[in-house]
């Protein structure tokens, strides 16, 4: 898959979903919580399926 995930929307990813994952464990925030998944493993691997089906990237362009 081709990567559409810039580098600080990755790491805001990472972050929201580390901060999401670590309330739900603690009962802060219940079972909703657990969503925090999908933005960790969507920062992690690069790719967001949401932003292709939009036509969408966070990518800076190549230079040429």
């Amino acid at each position: 898959m081709k990567s559409n995930v810039g580098g600080i929307d990755r790491i805001l990813r990472i972050v929201v979903g580390l901060v999401l994952i670590g309330l739900a464990v603690t009962g802060h925030i219940g079972a909703w919580g657990w969503i925090g998944i999908v933005p960790v493993i969507t920062g992690a691997l690069g790719t967001c399926p949401l932003y292709s089906m939009l036509g969408f990237s966070t990518c800076p362009m190549p230079r040429q």
